[in-house]
């Protein structure tokens, strides 16, 4: 069964999103967004905590996926084994 796409996010969209749709409210690289890591949908949660893996600092990296976990609870992460 094939994952459900989300719908595209503009630019204008984006700007429409609340600042709880955010991984990183606040202000956002995108002019006049409220946050960064857009996570409207369950796709784009799963792409914030992706994209934060390469892109955010480990802090950022920990709010994200608190907040992805927070919103989508059925969103899992596995803790690594040590």
């Amino acid at each position: 069964m094939a994952a459900k796409k989300s719908p595209k996010l503009t630019a204008a969209k984006r700007r429409q999103l609340p600042a709880s749709d955010f991984a990183l409210p606040g202000k956002g690289k995108v002019k006049g967004s409220k946050g960064d890591y857009p996570m409207d949908t369950p796709g784009r949660a799963r792409a914030a905590v992706g994209r934060a893996t390469t892109n955010a600092t480990p802090a950022q990296k920990k709010t994200i996926k608190k907040r992805v976990a927070k919103k989508y609870p059925e969103i899992l992460f596995e803790k690594k084994k040590k």
